[in-house]
């Protein structure tokens, strides 16, 4: 009786295992090789690396057996050393870095190409003997799980192997200075990968980590306004794909007093994520998440018209309809009509492409004159509309163009039941001229987004994929 029971368990385990795998997050921050390898060589400059190249112990390096591991006697050592004065990088840079996906699971590789040359000052000369020098480091980056902090990236192995190195004499000159040079170059062969792990990897790391703590701080960077209240990020897991690195993001919106009032995290409304194919980055926004932030900006509330004197020509449109309902009814309007509009739910977007769109409940009053205690009628208005994205600056912008009732419900009536689809266009015009205004003033200032500037990116541009709202740059690196 045991078996049946124990392959129940296993279905239930398995089948929670699956549903928590189709999870998707709230938002998630994708940065592709060009954004890792731009930051991490501004990192490494600002760890001064350059210097740190320039100041390499070589002369110590060759008189250290351990440094190159090959078993040359102290002796002759000396002897070729005794004819230098100075030996020591006269310039040095970094070159393109590359970002390399690793086959192993979770781990990516970045190659650092590092070119010199070194001056050697001899006494057999008066010149200086130059060296071209080549060599390339190798970092791992991969993630590090725990069960008591949040996953994070770490630089697991930094190395240089022989097969990157490269020595060349630059100017070729007497048989004995050659004959020295190249013994001095095969000194360096094995010298220079050892000076590579121990004085440049740890720049290397200190850089990513720098680098890696900068990507943190982006995520959670200070709560974007929505006046009122804000919207902010955290990181909640990430991990490395092929050579890109994704952070999977939280959120929070927030009121004017910084409380809570909305929270967002792993759930089973999907989440867009496209490839990024050749773009540097691609920050995605769950689409409850969306329409969280707009239900910040446009909260429901009821806007008070007195039609007469606010628009003449639509007054007189709402009397001729109501003429073919009831002209009793039409009588009854005077100059201090009155119509109400509520919003009882906040505009909800569906972000499906080709176009997005923002639907919305209406209630709207029409009374007689403003002294009337009861309207005329009452209808609930399903109204649709297209929502534009773009960017203007570090700001996303969106409106709403254009407005359409789509369904009309007669809810409340003092003059009698009667088909409200005959008032639909001038209830269209109200709202074209009243209510569409007043929304889209308030989302006129636009949301201040600072990614695209943060990771190096002038513009940037919004779009829409399914259930996902979508920043991607359109620019080059600064």
């Amino acid at each position: 009786m045991a078996v049946p029971w124990t392959f129940s368990l296993l279905c239930g385990l398995l089948a929670a295992t699956l549903a928590e795998a189709t999870l998707s997050p709230p938002a998630v921050l994708n940065l592709g090789p060009e954004v890792i390898k731009e930051k991490l060589t501004q990192k490494l400059e600002d760890h001064n690396v350059t210097t740190i190249l320039q100041q390499l112990p070589l002369l110590s390096a060759m008189h250290d057996n351990s440094a190159w591991g090959v078993p040359l006697l102290g002796n002759l050592v000396n002897s070729i050393l005794k004819y230098i004065i100075w030996l020591r990088v006269t310039s040095a840079s970094i070159l393109q870095l590359q970002v390399q996906p690793s086959p192993y699971y979770q781990e990516m590789m970045v190659r650092i190409p590092v070119n010199m040359v070194a001056g050697l000052n001899t006494p057999l000369i008066k010149t200086i003997v130059e060296f071209h020098m080549e060599s390339e480091a190798h970092a791992l980056i991969r993630v590090e799980k725990s069960n008591s902090i949040p996953s994070r990236l770490v630089l697991s192995d930094c190395s240089s192997s022989d097969s990157s190195l490269r020595i060349r004499l630059l100017h070729r000159l007497s048989f004995l200075v050659n004959s020295l040079a190249k013994k001095i170059m095969n000194l360096l062969m094995p010298a220079l990968p050892q000076l590579v792990k121990t004085e440049l990897c740890p720049v290397i790391k200190a850089a990513f980590d720098d680098m890696f703590a900068d990507f943190l701080r982006l995520a959670r960077a200070v709560p974007i306004p929505l006046s009122p209240g804000g919207l902010e990020f955290e990181p909640l897991s990430l991990i490395i794909e092929e050579n890109f690195i994704q952070l999977d993001l939280g959120a929070k919106v927030l009121d004017s007093k910084g409380r809570v009032t909305a929270k967002f995290n792993n759930s089973e409304m999907p989440l867009t994520v496209p490839a990024l194919g050749n773009k540097a980055f691609c920050f995605a926004v769950r689409q409850d998440v969306v329409n969280a932030v707009v239900a910040a900006l446009l909260p429901s509330e009821k806007l008070v018209i007195p039609l007469h004197y606010v628009l003449p020509d639509v007054a007189r449109e709402l009397k001729s309809s109501l003429e073919m309902i009831s002209k009793q009814a039409a009588n009854r309007l005077d100059g201090t009509q009155i119509v109400k509009i509520v919003t009882q739910d906040v505009p909800y977007l569906d972000l499906t492409p080709p176009s997005t769109t923002a639907a919305q409940q209406i209630v709207m009053d029409i009374s007689a004159s403003e002294k009337d205690l009861h309207p005329l009628f009452t209808v609930g208005i399903e109204t649709k509309s297209k929502v534009q994205f773009y960017s203007e600056g570090d700001r996303l912008m969106f409106n709403f163009n254009g407005i359409s009732s789509d369904r009309i419900q007669l809810m409340n009536s003092d003059i009698g039941i009667f088909n409200p689809e005959l008032l639909k266009n001038v209830i269209t015009m109200i709202l074209t001229a009243e209510l569409l205004p007043n929304q889209n003033s308030k989302l006129r200032t636009g949301i201040p987004v600072s990614i695209m500037k943060a990771l190096g990116y002038e513009t940037a541009s919004w779009s829409s994929a399914k259930d996902t709202l979508l920043l991607t740059p359109d620019s080059n690196f600064l």
